[in-house]
């Protein structure tokens, strides 16, 4: 997990630490695209606030059983494929708590993305991947973990 994202809501995006003049004196320079529009969010920060947002739904009920579970997004999975992912893409991976390390779960970004077929497929299709990786770290079916899992609801 070398360049992994670690989801948090309290993510924020960096500021610069100082503004200065570029160098042909025309002042300091402001963002190209204000806040205030809908292209200033990267399709990496609106993919994050979905897994967000689908991480909450599912612990709203589940609090006690995910407590200290971390979440991360990585861009693609590893080369290294475990054995029971050989010639498929995983869409993301569970690692269970162990050696002081907490239960972690990596959904990843681009092989999701290239199967959503919509905004609403992918929305879906990230609730499904964060569903089923909960569930085989707390020791349950996905389905008990949400009763639509896997449906066109």
């Amino acid at each position: 997990m070398h360049d992994a994202r670690l989801v948090t809501r309290d993510t924020a995006t960096p500021v610069p630490s100082s503004r200065r003049r570029d160098r042909r004196g025309r002042g300091i320079r402001g963002p190209v695209i204000p806040a205030s529009l809908p292209g200033h969010r990267t399709r990496t920060e609106d993919f994050d606030d979905i897994v967000l947002a689908a991480v909450a739904d599912v612990e709203r009920a589940w609090e006690r059983q995910m407590a200290g579970t971390e979440f991360a997004v990585e861009d693609v999975p590893p080369s290294d494929p475990s054995p029971w992912e050989s010639g498929r893409v995983p869409l993301g991976r569970a690692y269970p708590a162990e050696s002081g390390q907490p239960a972690r779960v990596v959904v990843y970004r681009r092989p999701i993305e290239f199967r959503a077929t919509d905004p609403a497929d992918l929305a879906d299709l990230i609730h499904d991947v964060v569903v089923e990786h909960i569930a085989h770290l707390i020791g349950r079916t996905p389905e008990e973990i949400d009763p639509h899992f896997g449906g066109d609801d």
